[in-house]
């Protein structure tokens, strides 16, 4: 494993833990590189003490975010090492196991096309309920809005290839928001993931990270919010069209032509935003089978609405934003799996 880089972020460590650390993780690897992510002076000569002992530090003036460190780092090692095979990220506050690194290393040889991923156990009983809370809230937004089913989405311990490093050198994210946005490319861009299962560590509850539960977990969910208002701003609109256009429409089978026209226009703006700003992918192909189930779901909205207004005698508008709620969460999933994947 002579070309595969561990790359250490840190600010202010626990010097014993990361010390300790450092010195096992040397006994299998040669290649260590760590970050000082603009740690308090006190901490000076602890690096330059890592420096000796010949491990390569940079060092940020400032903190500029763990983001900013792993992509310092992989711009470092790109420049200075063509023959570079691969790097993984680590934690250095002792939660990531060397036994455990060396086992995604093997993997990440293996698995040169994959993104690898450390992955722990939360159900465990030594995993701090924000850990495991947190976890699970992050997988089943990921499973419904991304179309990722991850065991483990906020993992510091990954695997990355060259052409992994050079994917995501200049990927957006400052801080742990980074880390996720990794996982939206891989989804985006067809990267595959492989999962390691590793020892799940939790030292004195977690209280040396300095992930901030409030104003980092802002940056994460944030990525999720484009997803949440371009469904939401398409749906709405689609409403408002179908109630302007039936209460001006003076013909039989009015329900649906409203639902034909209100879908028309809403989807045309469904499309060109997330062609553009979500899925990316402007094709024929993809205009095609994005029109086939347009067409599918106008028809069914039009019909099935129309049918439960003459069976309920209720306010049409009402049965309307029930029926294309189902029709909304159904749609978000087949244009993400089937319209907007290439690989389909």
């Amino acid at each position: 494993m002579e070309n595969i880089f561990i790359i250490v972020p840190s600010l202010d460590p626990e010097e014993d833990i990361m010390l300790k650390f450092l010195k096992e993780l040397k006994k299998e690897f040669t290649n260590i590189l760590v970050i000082n992510d603009g740690s308090k002076r006190e901490h000076d000569k602890f690096f330059k003490s890592l420096e000796k002992d010949k491990i390569k530090v940079l060092k940020h003036y400032k903190n500029l975010g763990k983001g900013r460190a792993i992509k310092n780092a992989f711009n470092y090692l790109l420049n200075n090492y063509s023959d570079i095979e691969g790097a993984i990220t680590c934690d250095c506050d002792g939660q990531h196991g060397v036994k455990d690194i060396k086992k995604c290393a093997k993997a990440l040889l293996k698995n040169k096309d994959k993104l690898i991923l450390g992955v722990r156990d939360f159900d465990l009983d030594n995993v701090p309920n924000k850990s495991k809370y947190g976890n699970k809230i992050t997988r089943n937004i990921f499973k419904i809005f991304i179309g990722l089913d991850i065991s483990d989405t906020q993992t510091g311990l990954r695997g990355f290839s060259k052409n992994l490093m050079l994917q995501f050198v200049d990927l957006t994210g400052e801080r742990y928001e980074y880390e996720t946005n990794m996982l939206i490319a891989c989804k985006e861009e067809n990267i595959d993931i492989s999962e390691v299962e590793i020892e799940t560590i939790y030292l004195n509850s977690n209280a040396n990270s300095h992930f901030n539960p409030l104003k980092d977990s802002i940056m994460i969910y944030k990525l999720f919010l484009k997803y949440f208002l371009v469904a939401t701003s398409s749906f709405l609109l689609d409403i408002l069209l179908f109630a302007s256009f039936f209460s001006i429409l003076n013909i039989n089978s009015k329900i649906l032509a409203a639902t034909i026209l209100a879908r028309i226009v809403s989807s045309i703006y469904n499309y060109l935003v997330n062609s553009n700003l979500i899925f990316k992918d402007m094709s024929i192909k993809t205009l095609t089978k994005y029109y086939i189930l347009v067409v599918i779901q106008m028809f069914f909205s039009g019909c099935f609405v129309t049918y439960l207004y003459n069976l309920l005698n209720i306010s049409v508008i009402i049965i309307k934003i029930f029926v294309d709620f189902l029709i909304w969460i159904i749609n978000l999933i087949i244009q993400r799996e089937f319209i907007f994947n290439e690989k389909k």
